[in-house]
C-alpha cells in the first residue's frame, strides 16, 4: 500500500473547512461532515467495545462492521461515489438472525446496561441511531443511496442483540424496565 499520511497536520483546516476526498472544501459543521464525523464516531465506540473480552462469533462480527464503517465514510467523503451495497445490510441480518435465534423472545422493554460489554453495545447503539439521523438531515439536502441508511439501521438492532448476547455470556440477563418503578 502506498504512503497516504507524510504528515498529519496541514493547517489547511485552520480557517473552520475540511477537505473531501474528491478535493472539495467544506464547511466542518456542514451536514456531510457532521455524518461522516458520528459514523467515526460510532466506529470509536465499537473499537472501545472491541477492547473488551469478547465471544469470538461476536468479535468477528464486529470487525467486519468496522471495515464497513470506514467503507461508508469513504462513501460519504467522494459525494457520487459508491461503495456500500445492499450485499452489507444482508450480512448484518443475517448475523441478527443467528445471534437472536440464541436468544429469549423479548417481552419487555430493557435498559441499557448489564455486563460493561453489553453497555458499551448499547452505548454503539445509540450513537448508531445518532449516525442514521444524521444521515437523513443530510439526505434532506443531498440524497444519499439507501444502502447507507439501511446499513445503519440493520446495525443499531444488531448492537441491540449482541447487547442482549454479551450480558448472556457475562452470565447475566438483561435488565427490564420496571414502569412506575419510582413512584
Amino acid at each position: 500500500m502506498a504512503k497516504r499520511l507524510t504528515k498529519i497536520y496541514t493547517r489547511t483546516g485552520d480557517a473552520g473547512t475540511t477537505g473531501l476526498a474528491d478535493g472539495s472544501r467544506v464547511a466542518k459543521d456542514a451536514p456531510r461532515i457532521e455524518a461522516i464525523g458520528t459514523v467515526d464516531e460510532l466506529n470509536s465506540a465499537i473499537g472501545v467495545l472491541l477492547a473488551e473480552d469478547l465471544p469470538v462469533e461476536v468479535r468477528t462480527c464486529l470487525d467486519g462492521v468496522q471495515h464497513d464503517l470506514f467503507d461508508l465514510g469513504g462513501e460519504l467523503s467522494v459525494p457520487g461515489h459508491a461503495i456500500m451495497s445492499e450485499a452489507h445490510s444482508k450480512r448484518l441480518e443475517d448475523a441478527l438472525d443467528a445471534f437472536n435465534a440464541k436468544l429469549p423472545a423479548l417481552k419487555e422493554f430493557i435498559l441499557p446496561g448489564g455486563s460493561r460489554a453489553a453497555g458499551l453495545a448499547h452505548v454503539a447503539r445509540t450513537v448508531c441511531r445518532r449516525a442514521e439521523r444524521t444521515l437523513v438531515a443530510l439526505s434532506k439536502t443531498e440524497p444519499q443511496p439507501p444502502p447507507m441508511l439501511q446499513y445503519l439501521n440493520r446495525l443499531s438492532d444488531l448492537l441491540f442483540v449482541l447487547a442482549r448476547t454479551l450480558n448472556r455470556h457475562a452470565g447475566g440477563d438483561d435488565i427490564y424496565w420496571q414502569q412506575g418503578k419510582n413512584r
